[in-house]
């Protein structure tokens, strides 16, 4: 059914181009933002504009940040030999929220994905290997831990692989979750417990099946 206004359409089609926003969810989003107050409809969309342009990658660990570093980074009472590679944002929130994890991180910002058209050069992989040669060159005796925190999906598993072949040198240890995360399951949608477990007991990469 069309719609009767040109503007109203518009505003649908931007909303379902949402990740798992439907036409349906779409058009209810914008009838409720029809009946909103103006002041509440100009807040939420100013602070969609200024999330563009105030949010941008951390310098140091492609995280998310509003400086040049994030806090994580930019926390001196982090461990800075150990360092916990993720998929994206929401897997180091989920990893953060245990509160037992006081290391710092590296977010890809996506998984290597042939179908999808997602190689190596479209990730924070180069930004990664930079970062361990930094880290090994002002400290090279000190031995440094990668874990790889990504999902068990053969995206994630590829990922890795690829990882571990750019990583991999003495003095290095590379280590992976436990096998308390299901196979095929995204690091966020694990409960706590499982989580936790998992990083806690995480294993050496080379002994991790393919």
């Amino acid at each position: 059914m069309e719609l009767p206004s040109r503007l109203l359409s518009a505003a649908v089609d931007q909303i379902a181009s949402l990740p798992g926003i439907g036409k349906k969810s779409a058009l209810r989003l914008a009838l409720h933002l029809l009946r909103r107050d103006a002041d509440r409809v100009e807040a939420f969309t100013r602070a969609i504009d200024e999330m563009r342009t105030g949010v941008k990658p951390c310098s140091t660990c492609n995280s998310l940040s509003e400086g040049n570093s994030c806090a994580v980074c930019a926390d001196p009472g982090r461990e800075e030999a150990c360092i916990c590679v993720v998929e994206d944002l929401r897997d180091l929130l989920a990893i953060e929220g245990l509160g037992s994890y006081r290391g710092r991180y590296h977010v890809l910002g996506g998984l290597i994905s042939p179908m999808d058209g997602v190689g190596p050069g479209d990730l924070a992989i180069q930004l990664l290997v930079d970062r361990l040669g930094q880290t090994q060159a002002a400290a090279p005796d000190r031995d440094i831990e990668i874990i790889f925190a990504l999902p068990t999906t053969m995206e994630g598993e590829t990922t890795a692989f690829y990882l571990f072949k750019q990583l991999h040198r003495p003095q290095v240890r590379i280590t992976t979750l436990a096998r308390g995360v299901a196979v095929g399951d995204d690091l966020q949608h694990a409960d706590e417990a499982t989580l936790d477990q998992s990083i806690r007991r995480r294993l050496p990469y080379e002994n991790h099946p393919s």
